[in-house]
């Protein structure tokens, strides 16, 4: 399943960007219904950064949702990149057990705009579980959405704090 998300901020495009992939502040940064991430891995070579990170759902999952995984617990694997020159990057997630039923990505841009910075999401969602996939997608998305907005609210204040 498609979805979209754009984002403002009042801060350089190269700051908007630092922040997204500065393993200090994403561990620290508290999502609605996940565990704070762990950092596995974190990458930079020039302008070129990126995160590798483990969160876990802690929230309430939907029956149908519970049946799809099972007992255990619900965690995925993501990772960001970004091209802090160009603004350029995106984010890949997967289940942790399963990654061939669960997994999605995205691509994005930062760019300065007349306020400050804005960034330009994209992405996809995929639940490969026939009968139900699609119905799990649409339920999952708008939980998506709301942690990229939560997530741009702290990028934002964060770069008022430090500005």
């Amino acid at each position: 399943m498609r979805f979209e998300a754009e984002h403002h901020f009042h801060g350089s495009a190269r700051d908007v960007g630092s922040l997204l992939v500065d393993p200090t502040f994403v561990a620290g940064l508290a999502l609605e219904d996940l565990s704070l991430p762990e950092v596995l891995e974190r990458r930079a070579d020039g302008d070129e950064a990126g995160l590798r990170l483990r969160y876990e759902f802690v929230g309430t999952i939907d029956p149908i949702a519970r049946r799809l995984i099972g007992p255990g617990r619900l965690a995925w694997i993501q990772e960001v990149h970004i091209d802090l020159a160009d603004g350029r990057g995106g984010l890949r997630f997967a289940a942790e057990r399963d990654p061939g039923r669960l997994h999605g990505s995205a691509s994005f841009t930062i760019t300065a705009s007349e306020e400050g910075t804005v960034r330009h999401l994209d992405g996809d969602l995929v639940v490969a579980v026939p009968g139900v996939g699609r119905m799990a997608e649409r339920r999952i998305v708008p939980g998506i959405l709301r942690r990229l907005d939560i997530e741009a609210r702290a990028v934002d204040d964060e770069l008022g704090r430090v500005g």
